[in-house]
């Protein structure tokens, strides 16, 4: 499995974890994913998160998101 296989996949299963963990639709997932750039910053950091388990990216994703919310006032 290519690279890009795999950074699709782990998009896809922190999407999903993040539905279950947050109590909310894959479909609003998905939109804030795309409003904080999620899925960029996953693919990004993808070389580093591949070592961790889904719940700890999770949780780095959450803090991400927490700094761009702050940021933006």
């Amino acid at each position: 499995m290519n690279e890009a296989t795999q950074i699709l996949f782990m998009q896809t299963r922190l999407v999903r974890l993040a539905s279950s963990e947050w109590k909310i639709t894959i479909r609003r997932v998905n939109e804030i994913f795309q409003k904080y750039d999620v899925f960029h910053y996953i693919a990004n950091y993808w070389g580093i998160f591949h070592t961790e388990g889904d719940a700890a990216v999770l949780d780095d994703i959450n803090s991400y998101i927490r700094h761009k919310d702050e940021m933006n006032g």
